[in-house]
């Protein structure tokens, strides 16, 4: 789908979101369903990212990002869509904002646009930080905490065009960045992220080809792995020194690389380089001071080393106070190829490779699990497994507590005439996922909340608006937002601390006759 590629300043008036959510949704009227109590504390909430639903691509100031760039080049997005408008949420943030509200969420993860706020990467754009206040503004005022996020994949193109994440300045100027929206919004935000899925930076964008900037040197995927690490812990050092009360970390995104046959050895490294090249690279330096061993035999002489410099990991290894867990799948992994796939990859025909820097002896096989529509198996015990494992091995140690900060699936979503979108798929993903949080959680692991990925549908990167993650389905169209049947199950789960263990097609069902009903009523 194309969505339209202009805006006005001001923007339409946004249609009714919710109304009826309220009506559906009113705490005093429900009853807890039979279920799991949450833990005392525990944070539910949503996320996004600028640049998948802000639109508002040239407005107040704003430049061009790699994203921006790489969705306006052929055959890098399905569709030849692009982020221009997307959700208009720059304009309609006070409409989302309430509809957050009305779904109870107690916090919002976000991410401020590098390229709104510092838009040529040397000069601050007072006119983007104004947004940002407006948006956290409205969220303390509708009892939501806010969850910040400094880079969710959105570099200047200006700064790109001077080397990127490949070049060490880029770090400086990342400083300078995060300084000038703590200045505007430190007294208000009191959670930082620094980076977002860094591995998805450094090789999905700089070694695969398949997200911006699109380039396929495995050389460079690993200068900006480091340099974003880099980054990261120079920012934790600023932030720290302003305010030290403040709560920082990183999020990043993990897989849970299980050999095939756990008896062939080849199997056993074909995962062992999966799990370095995805996980350990950016866990190890952060809690260990150091790269892993094995890792840096395996990418010998590909140029990681290069970049290191003294003092480089003393500072990557600043302490945090939260890591955010991103977590979709699982896989199995073997020496050999599949002769049936698992293919979430896309490609509109430009030239791509393995975002792996040194397995190309490493395959993903299908364990007959059912996919999302993405491909990905649905693995709940993954998410169980991968929270034990970094408790045990990093953060406890550390005394650092975890957030799932994205979980979330991409179903065929199939609305109503209504706009409704009964996903009882979804809801069962949400509540497996949950559970398998909850069941960490009860065995002692410090796991303090979880963010669903994603609050709204919205531009899904290579694959435009292809693929649908939203809890709230966006009709592109009208920029129409209608909660689906998902929404409100994880809506009646925060307003009564209750994870249901029935079965969620027939209450996702019963949730939207109810939605439906009260709309006809209105």
């Amino acid at each position: 789908m194309n969505v339209p590629t202009t805006t006005t300043t001001s923007g339409p008036a946004a249609p009714p979101a919710s109304e009826a959510v309220t009506d559906r949704f009113e705490v005093a009227d429900l009853v807890a369903p039979q279920g799991r109590p949450l833990p005392t504390g525990f944070v539910i909430g949503a996320a996004t990212a600028a640049y998948q639903i802000e639109g508002a691509r040239h407005a107040d100031g704003r430049l061009d990002s790699i994203w921006d760039t790489f969705s306006h080049t052929p055959g890098a997005v399905v569709d030849g869509d692009t982020g221009d408008v997307a959700c208009d949420h720059y304009h309609r943030f006070a409409d989302d904002v309430a509809l957050m509200r009305r779904l109870g969420l107690q916090s919002y993860r976000f991410s401020t646009s590098w390229s709104r706020v510092v838009p040529d990467g040397r000069t601050v754009n007072a006119a983007g930080l104004d947004f940002y206040e407006r948006l956290v503004d409205e969220l303390l005022g509708a009892g939501i905490s806010p969850w910040l996020t400094l880079y969710h994949w959105d570099l200047p193109q200006a700064l790109e065009d001077r080397g990127g994440w490949t070049v060490r300045d880029t770090t400086d100027r990342f400083v300078e960045y995060a300084g000038a929206v703590h200045d505007r919004l430190g007294d208000r935000v009191r959670t930082w992220t620094t980076l977002n899925e860094p591995w998805c930076s450094a090789f999905l964008g700089y070694t695969a080809g398949m997200h911006a900037p699109g380039r396929t040197s495995v050389a460079d995927g690993l200068a900006a792995a480091h340099h974003l690490l880099l980054g990261h812990g120079r920012v934790v050092q600023e932030l720290r020194a302003r305010d030290a009360s403040l709560e920082l970390g990183l999020t990043l995104n993990f897989t849970v690389a299980d050999p095939l046959d756990p008896a062939d050895p080849r199997d056993v490294d074909a995962a062992r380089r999966v799990d370095g090249q995805m996980n350990r690279i950016f866990l190890d330096p952060v809690f260990r001071g150091a790269y892993p061993a094995d890792l840096l035999e395996d990418v010998h002489g590909l140029g990681l080393t290069d970049h290191v410099m003294d003092g480089d990991l003393e500072v990557i290894s600043s302490p945090i106070d939260v890591l955010g867990v991103n977590y979709y799948n699982g896989e199995a992994i073997a020496h050999w190829q599949p002769e049936v796939t698992l293919d979430d990859s896309v490609n509109g025909g430009r030239v791509t490779r393995s975002p792996f820097p040194a397995a190309d002896s490493s395959f993903r096989h299908p364990r007959g699990l059912p996919v999302t529509a993405m491909d990905w198996e649905i693995q709940p015990d993954g998410l169980t497994r991968l929270l034990h494992r970094l408790h045990e091995e990093y953060t406890g140690p550390a005394g650092v507590p975890l957030h799932v900060t994205e979980n979330g699936a991409a179903f065929d979503d199939v609305p109503d005439a209504d706009g409704f979108v009964d996903d009882a798929d979804r809801v069962a993903y949400v509540r497996s996922h949950l559970g398998a949080v909850l069941d960490a959680a009860e065995a002692g692991v410090p796991v303090r909340g979880y963010f669903y990925w994603s609050l709204l549908d919205n531009f899904e990167w290579a694959w435009g608006y292809a693929k649908r993650f939203g809890i709230v389905r966006v009709d592109y169209d009208t920029q129409e937002r209608t909660p689906k049947a998902s929404a409100l199950d994880l809506a009646r789960v925060i307003a009564t601390r209750v994870l249901p263990t029935g079965h969620p097609s027939t209450d996702a069902a019963a949730a939207g006759a109810d939605e439906r009903a009260g709309e006809r009523e209105a």
